[in-house]
């Protein structure tokens, strides 16, 4: 197979130099035919990019950059590939014989120039993968933007992911094409360089904010419940919700409660803001409320999170997120609650965050935020399959299922109702974590899947803050978490004479 990528000479960028596309591990042979300009790109665009290379991006290149080529690699080969990807917004050639023209979509239009316009309109669009021979969609995705920084970030992103569709499309393996809308955008169109002004702006305030306190903060939110709870109800309603204290410098999130050898503890990440590494922690709950202190429960030297529980043969297991370390790893509890050692490694070589387990018709499933490497973190869903927890694990057939920031990232247990499969989600549209939405499960194979999301809930009066991205239960004890503003003075107040204490108001006040 040959594949030909078609891009404009005088737009060229660094993500365009390639020679080759990964396609489930193999790397393919890759031919980019530089054409005329179709459309000229907004006055000074290199040059903002290049203002935010040195300002947002500490100076590293992006894959936005401007990417210089030789004139002898100029000469277009149209009509030698089997496969064209045109990145253009010019028409199709009429004697093109590939087997296959793929144009990719932004917001319905083509070109980079419409993605820009999208990122200017106020979020960036919905990718859609069109086969121009027939004019089949075949694939479509919403990309998330939490590492998207500035316009070049943003653009950068949506052909990060624009690559992981056309990528999934050449693996042949069935496609699940998901209905998204078009987001509707602020209705401002900004010019660039007011684009680019204001996000240097929020930038050095996230930096001054950053100096004055620990961000994120996050922290675990509990209550007891003897009615239906927030699976019922579909929003935060009910008993008041009560904050898990921390020690400041700490931050906690992820809860997962679990009742094992008549205790039930709550699991979770616990983060020291110095060090900036997660670990484990747990904490016991009796009728009243958490008694004693936090129990560290298990450390590696890379980062940890979202300590997945599962039951099963007997034991108790875990999957804490390892994704930085490039691996799903399943732990026993060889004494409950501080004690796990790690059992096997379920899959390897590959970035899966959050991984969560439910059986369904006589198998295990495995969810998990899926990353190829660039792009988001939160918009790529995998899921893979097995007769037993201890595999083998296999992929499922149309991986990656889904790309769309607003329901792909796993975010707690699976649950059952009325013998219907549901599952949390993290609801990423509004940023990493924002908001939660609960999905229900309507078709789970190892060929199919469908998902249909019944309830949005977004922090409020009853859960102040900024975020909201964990939902568990285990009997009468609800659990979820959020963010609020940390001070780092706060950490030293105990030292300092009472006159110079700041005060507050609220302790749940969020940023």
């Amino acid at each position: 197979m040959i594949i030909e990528f078609r891009c404009e000479r005088e737009h060229a960028r660094r993500w365009m130099d390639r020679e080759t596309l990964s396609i489930d591990g193999r790397d393919v042979p890759l031919q980019i035919a530089w054409t005329a300009t179709t459309e000229a790109r907004p006055t000074g665009l290199d040059a903002l990019f290049e203002l935010e290379r040195m300002v947002l991006h500490r100076g590293k290149h992006s894959g936005a950059g401007k990417l210089k080529i030789s004139p002898e690699s100029t000469q277009a080969r149209i009509g030698t590939a089997d496969v064209i990807v045109d990145f253009t917004g010019a028409a199709r050639a009429p004697n093109c014989s590939a087997r296959l023209y793929l144009r990719p979509l932004f917001n319905g239009a083509a070109g980079e120039n419409a993605a820009l316009a999208a990122i200017l309109a106020g979020d960036l669009p919905v990718i859609e993968i069109v086969n121009e021979i027939d004019g089949a969609v075949l694939d479509r995705g919403h990309p998330s933007a939490e590492i998207a920084a500035g316009l070049s970030g943003a653009l950068e992103t949506v052909m990060a992911r624009t690559l992981t569709l056309v990528a999934a499309i050449l693996s042949e393996r069935p496609r699940i094409v998901p209905q998204l809308a078009r987001p509707a955008g602020d209705g401002t169109g900004r010019h660039p360089a007011a684009f680019v002004a204001r996000g240097l702006t929020v930038s050095i305030a996230k930096e001054i904010y950053r100096l004055c306190c620990y961000a994120p903060h996050w922290h675990v939110g509990w209550r007891f419940n003897d009615g239906p709870g927030v699976w019922q109800s579909g929003d935060l309603s009910g008993p008041g919700w009560n904050v898990l204290g921390d020690p400041g410098n700490h931050f906690y999130a992820d809860p997962f409660p679990i009742k094992w050898q008549g205790r039930t503890f709550v699991f979770f990440e616990d983060l020291d803001h110095r060090v900036g590494k997660g670990t484990i922690s747990a904490i016991e709950f009796n009728d009243a409320g958490p008694v004693g202190k936090v129990v560290p429960v298990l450390e590696e030297p890379w980062h940890l999170s979202y300590p997945f529980l599962i039951e099963d043969d007997g034991a108790l297991w875990m999957i804490p997120e390892s994704s930085l370390h490039g691996d799903v790893a399943l732990y026993k509890c060889v004494r409950f609650p501080d004690k796990w050692e790690r059992h096997t490694t379920l899959l390897a070589g590959l970035e899966l965050a959050d991984a969560t387990i439910t059986r369904h018709n006589g198998l295990y499933y495995l969810f998990g935020a899926w990353r190829d490497g660039t792009g988001g973190y939160s918009d790529s869903l995998a899921i893979y399959y097995a007769d037993r927890l201890l595999g083998p694990w296999l992929p499922h057939a149309s991986n990656p299922i889904l790309i769309d920031r607003a329901s792909t990232r796993p975010a707690g247990h699976f649950v059952t109702i009325d013998d219907k499969l549901w599952r949390p989600i993290q609801n990423c549209a509004d940023g990493y974590g924002a908001a939660l939405a609960l999905a229900e499960i309507v078709e789970l194979s190892p060929t199919t899947f469908k998902q249909i999301v019944r309830h949005s809930i977004a922090p409020g009066p009853a859960w102040p803050g900024r975020k909201l991205h964990t939902l568990n239960r285990c009997g009468r004890l609800e659990v979820i978490d959020g963010s609020r503003v940390q001070p780092k003075i706060r950490v030293f107040a105990s030292r300092l004479p009472s006159a110079l204490v700041p005060t507050r108001t609220s302790p749940s006040t969020a940023c």
